[in-house]
């Protein structure tokens, strides 16, 4: 179940979507967005918090106070049913396609007619938005795909959304009496960067426990069915749940066969096949009698394949198996060796949190060191001035006196213009610690465009790393058309690392670029882009993407230790 915070979240943020689309003030929506994202960022639940509460917030104002504080009591928000009763429904859904947004979504409707996202593909196709003010020739096309890249991702969730719900699952149910194992398998286990649904597997005598208290969740809406061994369930957010009960003595081989991948599993039951075995979730057992082997752990039935165990982010049938055999699966990265965090951000730009607070959630982390690259002055919308960029500086110098064990580093994050430039001169790019380069614009450029203004950012001596470098928003906007293969030519040669972006709405790079990139020799950073003190947590799914991608700690730079990272910021030749 969502919590309040990110319920409040998304209202105020539909708020702020159809004043847009209703042609309202948009500075009076810009402010409502913000108070979205700070309500999502606060650490602590908004329950029980009265108007002067709520407006301790920073970015929530007395209006918006208010009608948080009259949801919390009703149920509902005046207001947005207004605007609701104005706008169709289908018309908010259209600002969900990539490439059309609530102005847009406002043209279509007044202007032609559109409310509702089948009616706008339909449009399309027939070839009717090219004459629309703020079109063009290939807007149709492009909105086709936009439509086919939402459509994609319907009825998945987010990485951190089904690992919140999964973990409340697998807490909720190790409490129950008589329960001894549980655990979350599927997609989810291997850090997929969505989720279909989610399974949980447990161990007990008398499975009746188990399936009653998961259907009792104050989160289920729906039974879609039970049974002695597996019950399913639909969450109030949508997300079916299912939960098999087995006895603990087959706890691996369910836990291998409900963790998939179907493509990894097929490999072993190749294997198991060539051996004279049988592998099924209750076990690995011989053809021949039918005698079971193993099925009590998963380091078991990989052995009784003469396997060792592997990591299920590596599941995917992409070679581990060739690996294992050969003795040559890789150390992968952990949380654990993270030792900072190279891009954040703070409320001197669009982050909602101040410096020290930012500062000091990084210290309780325990990182040795920690970068705050707030937006340069490129990205208009942030205001960001020479002067306010020297007085955060002086303003991190302090802030370092307070945290002896912590190494502040002054950073920020520029954009990387259509010609592959970026913002400030060399003389002033030469007083950061690191400096995080981005494409925030013109993501509609072509291929070979987008290609030579990434390669000249990687040439660019003051870049150190390439952030989110296709741009991706996962379900909102796909990746710009480029040759990644000649960008990470580029950032080896050139000593430039490529970030993983850990923040669930991106996961940027994808797993598989992340393949690529180190098949080139590609250093990375796994960084948070946090915006709040809470999305300072965000690189446990970061880390996942890299272990998808077969990253060991080695060939991530904040993984080292700052006497070897501060070679690499200077971009000397650091040896692999």
């Amino acid at each position: 179940m969502p919590r309040l915070n990110d319920q409040v979240r998304e209202l105020l943020q539909e708020y702020a979507d159809l004043i847009n689309i209703t042609g309202g003030d948009a500075f009076r929506a810009r402010a409502y967005e913000k108070a979205a994202r700070a309500v999502g960022g606060h650490p602590e639940d908004l329950a029980g918090l009265d108007v002067k509460g709520l407006q301790q917030i920073p970015g929530v104002g007395r209006s918006t106070a208010e009608k948080i504080a009259g949801y919390l009591a009703t149920g509902t928000i005046p207001a947005l049913e207004a605007l609701r009763a104005e706008v169709p429904s289908g018309v908010r859904e259209m600002t969900a396609v990539p490439g059309v947004g609530p102005k847009r979504a406002l043209a279509l409707y007044r202007d032609l007619g559109i409310a509702s996202v089948d009616e706008l593909a339909a449009a399309a196709r027939a070839e009717r938005l090219a004459d629309l003010p703020g079109f063009g020739e290939r807007s149709g096309e492009r909105i086709l795909h936009g439509i086919e890249l939402m459509r994609q991702s319907g009825g998945r969730t987010l990485l951190d959304a089904a690992t919140e719900l999964a973990e409340q699952l697998v807490a909720a149910l190790s409490a129950v009496p008589g329960c001894t194992r549980c655990a979350y398998a599927g997609s989810l286990r291997r850090m997929r960067e969505t989720v279909g649904d989610i399974d949980v597997l447990a161990t007990a005598a008398d499975s009746a426990p188990l399936m009653a208290a998961l259907t009792e969740l104050p989160y289920v809406a729906e039974v879609i069915g039970s049974g002695g061994t597996k019950t399913s369930v639909r969450t109030t957010q949508g997300v079916q749940v299912d939960l098999r009960v087995l006895p603990e003595e087959d706890w691996g081989a369910a836990l291998v066969y409900f963790t998939g991948s179907k493509a990894h599993n097929i490999r072993l039951r190749t294997m198991a096949v060539r051996a004279g075995l049988k592998l099924s979730e209750y076990g690995l057992f011989e053809v021949d009698g039918g005698a079971k082997v193993v099925s009590e752990t998963e380091e078991e039935v990989y052995a009784a394949l003469g396997l060792p165990w592997i990591p299920p982010p590596l599941r995917e049938d992409r070679g581990e198996i060739e690996a294992a055999l050969e003795g040559g699966l890789p150390d992968l990265v952990q949380e654990s060796d993270l030792r900072g965090d190279l891009h954040t951000h703070t409320d001197l730009t669009d982050g909602l949190a101040t410096l020290e607070e930012m500062v000091d959630t990084a210290a309780a982390r325990g990182y040795s060191y920690f970068a705050v690259t707030d937006h340069a002055p490129d990205l208009v919308m942030q205001r960001m001035t020479d002067e306010k960029m020297l007085a955060q500086r002086e303003q991190l110098r302090q802030l370092a006196d307070r945290h002896k064990k912590l190494r502040l580093l002054h950073g920020t994050e520029l954009n990387i213009g259509p010609d592959g430039g970026v913002d400030w001169p060399p003389e002033f790019l030469a007083g950061f610690d690191v400096c995080v380069a981005s494409v925030h614009s013109h993501f509609a450029l072509d291929r070979a465009a987008q290609t030579r203004r990434l390669i000249r950012a990687c040439e660019n001596p003051y870049v150190h790393v390439i952030g989110h470098l296709t741009t991706r928003r996962i379900g909102r906007r796909g990746p710009i058309d480029v040759d990644l293969d000649a960008v990470f030519e580029a950032a080896a040669r050139t000593g430039t690392a490529i970030e993983i972006n850990s923040s669930p709405q991106r996961l940027d790079l994808r797993d598989e670029d992340v393949l690529r990139a180190r098949r080139h020799g590609v250093r990375f950073a796994i960084d948070s882009d946090a915006h709040a003190t809470g999305q300072l947590g965000y690189p446990r799914y970061g880390i996942g993407t890299a272990q998808r991608g077969w990253l060991t700690a080695e060939d991530v730079v904040n993984t080292w230790t700052w006497q070897k990272l501060k070679h690499f910021l200077r971009k000397d030749a650091v040896p692999r």
